[in-house]
């Protein structure tokens, strides 16, 4: 491949893949009748991202204890709207652990920031300032909230590899 050729899918094929989970992300509502809480969807979306943002800036050898503890209390924040996404901190775990930046302190930080936000859950859900969305943790309306979240994985991971593979060297 040429190198000019390399440079312009290096910047065009991203723009692709976003353009394409927006897409995906926004034609849902003109086909099909869609929940209330499937614009949360789009703030989970935005929460998904910082995590993201916030474990793709930690640099080798560092401690990662107090990344892992602010994305385990985002994800547990953003698990009001969509139960469900409580389930990223796996492969977010994997990826640290691939990267040798997963050790036990960074699981008790997991462990106490999905604490702290299941305290105060229980705390507002106490005093009826919310109501509780995980007695219907695996309902079927709240799947809804996956197809913003999922398509700009989808669209990350898929930029991600193609500036990875197309890097200039």
């Amino acid at each position: 491949m040429k190198r000019q050729t390399q440079v312009i899918l290096y910047h065009l094929l991203p723009a692709i893949f976003w353009l394409l989970a927006v897409g995906g992300a926004v034609l849902p509502m003109a086909f099909v009748s869609l929940p209330d809480n499937y614009w949360w969807g789009f703030a989970v979306t935005a929460i998904v991202l910082t995590c993201i943002v916030i474990l793709g800036r930690i640099m080798r050898q560092t401690s990662t204890v107090e990344q892992c503890f602010q994305v385990a209390v985002l994800l547990g924040i953003a698990s009001y709207w969509l139960p469900t996404v409580v389930f990223l901190i796996i492969p977010m775990t994997g990826y640290l652990y691939y990267r040798h930046l997963f050790d036990q302190h960074s699981f008790f930080a997991v462990l106490i920031g999905f604490g702290l936000v299941a305290i105060w859950a229980a705390v507002f859900i106490f005093f009826g300032w919310i109501t509780n969305p995980w007695v219907a943790f695996w309902a079927t309306e709240n799947a809804w909230g996956w197809i913003p979240t999922g398509a700009v994985l989808l669209a990350w991971l898929a930029s991600t590899i193609a500036r990875q593979n197309l890097r200039v060297r």
